[in-house]
């Protein structure tokens, strides 16, 4: 990873859905805030809202500096040709500030239904992600390329796809980890490897309700996301953490919470894990309301 480039994203981030429900114009002045927060990044999720190239158009277009990074762009619902075409587009108009996220929320073939959708079957996880890359590095440029090649981040957990990512992408972008994942993905990725991670955060110092925030953001994962849980027992939880409801244990390894020092404090142990940048996702028990004044609290502490 350049310096440059590192420098660009700065160390902590802002990841977020709540763009999403929000009118376009809106998501404009909250971009353009953000930006003059001094965030170095915005990260934002694909489900069933806006597509995530136009999302990251709209994010580009409101401001000047921010990295506007897709965390992630679905491969199980894009062809590999939209994929490539649409990275250059943006890599070519909006030159270093566009990052592509990749996954696909898969660990097998088994058909999976999201708010009531099937999902697509791409197979299996680390593969179908080969075979993606592959296919998008064959699309033929017919288009203006952008001046440096666009860069690249897979929503790596496993130790497969972490070295996948390290060895054929700009590096990896684990979601819903703790900080010992972070020093685990450092050592299989290697030092140069950009390693960008997911902290969700509950800026309350009440902790009985900060954590009832916080469990029910990490039982939507464990009991809906097969490849969370798997991750989850690969780092050493097991029933005891997983099944009938998440443990405190796993709630407090996975959001940070308290004041705004103490999320500094979860944010600096993945640092010094090995985390070149930290995305803060702020959860409160309004997911729908965009969290802008706890953005604008940890400004100042994080950045």
């Amino acid at each position: 990873m350049t310096e440059d480039a590192r420098r660009a994203l700065g160390r902590v981030g802002l990841w977020t859905f709540a763009l999403e429900g929000r009118p376009a114009g809106w998501v404009r002045d909250a971009a353009a805030e953000i930006e003059d927060l001094g965030y170095g990044a915005i990260w934002f999720g694909e489900s069933f809202g806006r597509d995530t190239f136009g999302q990251a158009w709209l994010l580009l277009t409101a401001t000047s500096r921010v990295v506007v990074a897709s965390g992630i762009a679905n491969i199980a619902v894009r062809d590999p040709i939209a994929m490539a075409t649409a990275e250059r587009t943006l890599g070519e108009a909006f030159p270093g500030r566009y990052l592509l996220g990749l996954g696909g929320h898969r660990v097998d073939d088994t058909p999976m239904r999201l708010d009531g959708y099937t999902m697509p079957v791409v197979g299996r996880a680390v593969a179908s992600m080969t075979d993606y890359l592959d296919r998008m590095d064959a699309v033929p440029v017919h288009s203006v390329p952008p001046a440096t090649p666009p860069r690249r981040v897979l929503a790596a957990l496993g130790p497969r796809m972490l070295d996948l990512a390290g060895r054929r992408t700009w590096g990896a972008h684990p979601y819903f980890v703790p900080v010992r994942h972070t020093a685990q993905a450092r050592e299989i990725m290697g030092p140069d490897a950009f390693l960008g991670v997911e902290q969700a955060v509950v800026l309350d110092t009440d902790t009985a309700r900060a954590r009832e925030v916080a469990r029910e953001h990490v039982a939507g994962y464990v009991g809906l996301a097969p490849h969370q849980e798997a991750s989850m027992r690969r780092l050493g939880y097991g029933d005891a953490d997983l099944a009938g409801g998440p443990s405190d244990r796993l709630v407090d390894d996975i959001v940070a919470y308290g004041d705004a020092g103490a999320i500094l404090e979860r944010v600096q142990e993945h640092l010094d894990a090995g985390a070149d940048h930290v995305c803060v996702q702020v959860l409160t028990a309004d997911p729908a309301e965009p969290p802008l004044p706890q953005w604008r609290e940890l400004a100042p502490v994080l950045l």
